[in-house]
């Protein structure tokens, strides 16, 4: 038996002479064990049924146990499961490219398909840098990515480079080279102090001047998630904000990458959340909901102007994965789309997002909400020790797990994060976001359980 030695956790005994160990994400967690799941519940060990109100991670976005897509996937099993794509295309993955193109912006043709939102983020970088490369013939001057703070983009050491989320880039830093970061559009705590709109759109102005700072000659591209997701909770920026930061990264000829990992397919009430500024990046990166959990998937949809400068350059994207293009994940992404069209899952998410907004903003007057926000059916809870102040819980306090864990113990999964605050030193806030097939029964419960959850937590974190 082994004790841990850190001090400052919980101390406890792990056998770790077991075989056959799968590794948690966290050894001092209570993790239930999923027996099975239905609709839009999830099954414990002791058969206690968990309503799904963030989609496992903003994933499964129809829920489960869809026979459409399951049954599209097996026979795509029967058909042929694999075809290495440095030797083979295959007729599911172009299917895929066609169907998901039609779903994006205009003059975004072209589509590379991975196994998840880091390697998406990973595979944009590297197209970003590699379009100048081969534009400018090999001029090695744009190799700089801006990204924000409190901004999560993957957890590869490529990925936490351009991401600005303190508490997952820590420990790693030394480790990677950094990039530049802008502050984000964060007005419930302005780095600006400042009041929308008499702010004049400080945090976006900031790229120009960071871009001045640097030279755009030496940058690739700026990075963004349209509305931002964990790491500060459906931060949704104002109207003006992304036309802005469109116009500057064109007028310094740098590219636009929009992050659409958890607000892509639907999630926000448009194919893309880009959509709802009538704007068109370069580079749009996809995940999670692209196969609504049924397969690990990615995706990097890119203006047609990019991927033609590489055709007539090298001919070749210098960049590869042994899964890009996998025929079985590509019939899980054709059916996931054909069934967001079919059933009017976007007109649904417009609907209920309507809802949904109009039931938490009467969550307000629980004394430990500070801010609600979001878009469509993803919306954000900050916890506050002080709604007045907005003063933040200690770290130590884990206020936003234990919100969590009120809600689990009456049957809803919400989606908690820490350490926006200050550069990771407070700060704790709830995503939910339920599958987008919800129904108005669904959701008024949901905030009933939420309710109760909120008001629970408040009495332990205010005693």
């Amino acid at each position: 038996m082994i004790v841990s030695g850190n001090t400052k956790n919980t101390i406890k005994e792990f056998n770790l002479k077991e075989k056959g160990q799968n590794i948690p994400r966290n050894y001092n967690a209570d993790i239930k064990l999923a027996i099975r799941a239905e609709g839009k519940y999830i099954i414990d060990e002791d058969g206690k049924r968990y309503f799904d109100g963030c989609s496992g991670a903003l994933v499964n976005n129809l829920g489960y146990g869809v026979s459409e897509i399951i049954e599209a996937m097996y026979e795509q099993l029967k058909t042929i499961n694999f075809a290495h794509p440095s030797r083979w295309r295959n007729k599911k993955t172009e299917e895929a490219a066609s169907l998901l193109a039609e779903f994006a912006p205009d003059g975004m043709n072209h589509i590379w398909f991975v196994s998840g939102g880091s390697e998406a983020i990973e595979s944009a970088i590297k197209l970003a840098r590699q379009y100048y490369c081969e534009r400018d013939k090999m001029s090695y001057g744009k190799r700089l990515i801006i990204g924000r703070w409190n901004s999560y983009h993957g957890s590869t050491i490529g990925c936490m480079a351009v991401s600005g989320n303190i508490p997952r880039r820590k420990i790693f830093s030394p480790m990677f080279m950094d990039h530049p970061k802008i502050p984000e559009h964060y007005c419930y705590r302005c780095p600006y102090e400042k009041e929308y709109p008499g702010c004049n759109l400080m945090c976006a102005e900031e790229l120009q001047k960071t871009i001045n700072s640097y030279g755009s000659e030496n940058i690739a591209a700026f990075i963004a998630e349209p509305v931002v997701g964990s790491a500060v909770g459906a931060l949704r920026p104002p109207d003006e904000y992304w036309p802005l930061v469109r116009k500057i990264c064109t007028e310094n000829d740098i590219l636009l990458i929009a992050d659409e990992i958890m607000t892509g397919m639907g999630r926000t009430g448009k194919e893309f959340c880009v959509n709802h500024w009538d704007i068109v990046p370069d580079i749009i990166t996809s995940a999670k909901g692209i196969t609504a959990g049924y397969s690990p998937a990615g995706g990097v949809i890119i203006r047609d102007e990019i991927m033609n400068a590489i055709k007539i350059g090298s001919g070749h994207f210098m960049h590869g994965h042994t899964y890009n293009a996998n025929p079985v994940t590509a019939a899980a992404i054709v059916e996931v789309v054909k069934y967001i069209r079919a059933n009017k899952i976007i007109e649904n998410v417009e609907v209920q997002g309507q809802l949904l907004n109009k039931e938490l903003s009467k969550l307000k007057s629980i004394p430990i909400v500070g801010d609600i926000r979001g878009i469509g059916l993803m919306y954000g809870i900050e916890i506050v020790a002080d709604a007045s102040t907005k003063e933040t819980f200690p770290i130590s306090v884990k206020a936003s797990s234990v919100v969590t864990q009120e809600c689990a113990e009456r049957g809803l999964i919400v989606y908690p994060y820490m350490g926006m605050v200050n550069r990771g030193a407070g700060g704790d806030n709830l995503l939910i976001a339920p599958p987008l097939n919800v129904t108005e029964e669904e959701i008024l419960n949901l905030i009933k359980i939420l309710k109760e959850g909120l008001n629970a937590a408040s009495d332990k974190l205010l005693k």
